[in-house]
């Protein structure tokens, strides 16, 4: 399997996992800057290898599959070390309604892909905004959020930008559920179908007699 610099770029993205967490819990004061430029260069490799594949048509299937994984994970993950750094119960909702979203998601679009209708489930504009919202909310509350231990210095002008990213995570949280909602509207006459089909295909079974034996 030959691997294309935007697949590169996406396994790098997924090696920045584990730094990521690694320098969120160092006990510096410079950790929250380090914690969102490691983020914010994460998200720079999954715009720049969507680029280089388009620019340069460097495309591949085990690309296309790992792409969207990388993201994902890396999406989780902050959320993760941001609510326990604040774990306050609304944080703890929006983090929970994206990473759900995500999950439903997937699973609709792998359910599609099997009915041949993968192209249905397909980003909207509203996903688009969503995705910049969420990434701009991750980047201040990364940058804001102190781990309880030991305890260190907030950044420069900390308490501003995590009120900025707060809300934002909310705004990206409820464009979370309005693009599914939108997925699951695109891709619900097509389920029904599907399942139609799937009905009448029982109930042909049902009515064929086996064979009679002489």
């Amino acid at each position: 399997m030959k691997l294309t610099i935007p697949t590169w770029l996406t396994l790098l993205r997924i090696l920045m996992i584990p730094v990521l967490v690694l320098v969120f819990y160092l006990p510096f004061k410079w950790t929250n800057f380090a914690a969102a430029l490691v983020f914010g260069l994460a998200s720079i490799t999954d715009w720049l290898d969507g680029w280089i594949a388009r620019r340069y048509h460097q495309y591949s299937a085990f690309g296309a599959f790992l792409d969207p994984v990388a993201d994902k994970l890396i999406v989780a993950v902050a959320l993760f070390l941001i609510v326990q750094g604040h774990p306050t119960p609304w944080m703890a909702f929006w983090a929970a309604v994206i990473v759900g979203r995500e999950i439903a998601v997937s699973a609709l679009r792998e359910w599609m892909a099997e009915l041949g209708q993968r192209a249905t489930v397909k980003v909207a504009a509203i996903g688009k905004i969503k995705t910049i919202a969420q990434m701009v909310a991750l980047l201040c509350l990364l940058y804001s959020v102190t781990p309880d231990q030991p305890a260190r210095a907030l950044p420069w002008m900390g308490r501003e930008i995590f009120v900025l990213g707060d809300w934002l995570l909310a705004i990206a949280a409820l464009l979370t559920l309005w693009s599914g909602f939108a997925y699951l509207h695109a891709a619900w006459p097509i389920m029904r179908a599907a399942e139609k089909t799937s009905v009448d295909t029982q109930s042909a079974k049902g009515k064929i007699s086996p064979p009679k034996r002489e």
